[in-house]
């Protein structure tokens, strides 16, 4: 493995020559990376960037070879009119493939051409979608050592082979991937900040704990710019930059076999029951790894403020949600009111964004496992390492089951009846579970439960009213039932 004097990490250790890159690849990046659905900026122009740092993972020199340019780049934007401070600037990670021309099968990845500094004349496009250069990435992997500010790491015990043909996953959400051979999927941060991500330390945690619940991250890389970085503020935090785990083929997530129970009118409480026993088994698990501690009076007050707080700006945003503000203030202020009273609950690490669609089953069986511990990516590092409560998660699971009975009964008053029975079946089935294997029915916390839920339903709101208006009412259904509850 190459490190910092190496010719392949020249671009990283040459201020000059970095600085002559990115003016370069600047007007082809102003285009280009707004139209990314990874891209979290969207919205606002995109007034420069700051490079924090290059790596040439191939050599990006004249000639016919593909050369692979990874990048850390700070995307300069204004706020909004709402804005009364400076929004800091994402940071993203870029793998920009370098060619004289682009065959035709790559011809849908093209960035641009350079008009000056040193890819003159070349052609720059995204580089996942070469099999050659994706290939790179695994080959870097199975090689642990560092390469300039990238440090690329290997789990204890885990062999990776050679080798794998990768395919890029067509599904671009706020992250890319790229699976190997049907044998290991490398899930790509995109937009990356000082910290360990959760989904990283997460899975790393259970696996070392013997939890059999989650792929076991089998290599994984990392960033150390420095604080010298042009685009500030990296200190000597490392930013993970992806993350290798065994890939699991056969299985489906449980939004499209819920869906699939709804079409055909089936039972789902045996499904529901036992992915209620696996999210125990992981909040069990992550308990024992890693640190526990209370949340009393002043902690309580402060999730009611910040669930108080998410409520105005999306009133502010949704008049729907309007008329609802009071009560659901009420629901909020009770956690609040009982931190008063000297009640107390036990937060650790949970995954933080669970949904239906987290959680995998094999074939015909009840066997669950959990993925994507990363957390709501548009929140700091920081915030989703946070210990919480584990209703939040247990909160997720049951909102998921509403969606999917509300998106299965739309425009069918025939139907909505049945599926608001189903729903109920599974949220009950999928807390049995839980009480099951944790010796704590979630159902008692009925107040904290109820907050999380609420929570969860005025985020949907505001989502659906930005991106889909037409699924407004699903979350809005939610609001009035646990206004009225």
């Amino acid at each position: 493995m190459s490190d910092s004097s190496s010719p392949r990490a020249a671009v990283a250790t040459r201020e000059s020559e970095g600085a002559a890159l990115l003016r370069s690849l600047t007007p082809l990046l102003t285009e280009w990376l707004p139209r990314q659905r990874w891209f979290a900026g969207k919205g606002r122009p995109v007034s420069g960037f700051a490079l924090v740092a290059a790596t040439e993972l191939l050599p990006c020199a004249e000639g016919a070879a593909p050369g692979l340019l990874h990048l850390l780049v700070r995307a300069r934007q204004p706020g909004g009119p709402e804005q009364t401070h400076p929004v800091p600037a994402d940071c993203y990670q870029l793998l920009l493939g370098v060619r004289p021309a682009l065959p035709p099968p790559l011809a849908g990845s093209l960035i641009g051409h350079p008009a000056d500094g040193p890819l003159r004349g070349r052609t720059v496009y995204e580089a996942l979608h070469d099999p050659r250069l994706a290939a790179v990435l695994l080959e870097r992997l199975c090689s642990p050592g560092r390469m300039g500010p990238l440090s690329f790491q290997r789990e204890r015990g885990t062999t990776i082979p050679r080798g794998l043909p990768p395919r890029p996953l067509s599904v671009e959400q706020s992250n890319s991937s790229v699976v190997y051979g049907d044998r290991f999927i490398l899930k790509l941060f995109r937009r990356v900040s000082p910290g360990v991500n959760p989904d990283l330390e997460l899975p790393l945690a259970l696996a070392r704990a013997g939890s059999g619940r989650v792929p076991a991250p089998a290599a994984w890389f990392e960033a150390r710019p420095g604080k010298g970085a042009e685009g500030g503020g990296e200190g000597d935090e490392p930013m993970t930059l992806g993350v290798l785990q065994p890939f699991l083929p056969g299985t489906a997530d449980g939004w499209q076999l819920a869906l699939r129970s709804l079409a055909s009118h089936g039972d789902f409480t045996g499904p529901a029951r036992a992915l209620g026993q696996a999210i125990a088994e992981v909040h069990t698990t992550l308990a024992q790894a890693l640190p526990v501690t209370a949340l009393r009076r002043r902690q309580l007050e402060f999730i009611a403020s910040g669930m108080n707080e998410r409520l105005e700006a999306a009133a502010a945003a949704v008049p729907a949600l309007r008329p609802y503000r009071g009560r659901l203030h009420t629901v909020f202020n009770a956690v609040a009111d009982l931190g008063r009273s000297g009640r107390a609950w036990s937060a650790q690490r949970i995954h933080g964004d669970l949904h239906l669609g987290q959680a995998l089953c094999a074939g015909d069986t009840d066997r669950w496992s959990i993925i994507d511990f990363e957390g709501e990516p548009a929140r700091p590092i920081a915030e989703r390492r946070r210990p919480q409560p584990v209703v939040r998660d247990i909160a997720g699971i049951l909102r998921s089951f509403d969606y999917a009975a509300c998106q299965h009964a739309r425009g069918s008053a025939r139907e909505a009846g049945w599926a608001r029975e189903w729903a109920e079946k599974n949220r009950d089935a999928y807390c049995s579970g839980y009480a099951d294997a944790s010796g704590a029915d979630p159902r008692d916390e009925a107040v904290l439960l109820r907050a999380y839920e609420t929570d969860k339903a005025v985020y949907e709101v505001l989502y659906e009213a930005r991106h889909r208006p037409a699924w407004l009412a699903i979350p809005m259904s939610a609001i009035q039932r646990l206004a009225d509850t």
